[in-house]
């Protein structure tokens, strides 16, 4: 409770959460990156379209700085191959089997 610790009563939370996306199997792998705040997401990568979206200031502010820099999206952009499809055969047996 906020009364017995008023130092906690501000808490921030950041979350990257990373998401693939399969059709037919690895024919077809999307990946999605979403960054959230405080329970808002402010940005998110989508390797079919190859840059950052911004939704809030922050969100659109980061954006514009990660699309400029051709590295970061290259490494995003690759994520298809080196998370998602690396992956698959871990988590398909449990995600096709359901």
């Amino acid at each position: 409770p906020p009364e017995l610790c008023p130092a906690l009563t501000g808490v921030f939370q950041e979350l990257l959460k990373d998401e693939c996306h399969y059709t037919n199997g690895t024919e077809q792998v999307k990946f999605v990156q979403r960054l959230i705040y405080n329970r808002q997401e402010y940005a998110m990568f989508d390797s079919d379209v190859g840059l950052f979206v911004g939704f809030t200031p922050r969100g659109e502010r980061d954006a514009r700085y990660w699309n400029s820099q051709p590295e970061i999206l290259e490494y995003r952009s690759t994520a298809v191959d080196w998370f998602c499809r690396h992956n698959y055969p871990i988590f398909s047996p449990f995600g096709t089997e359901r």
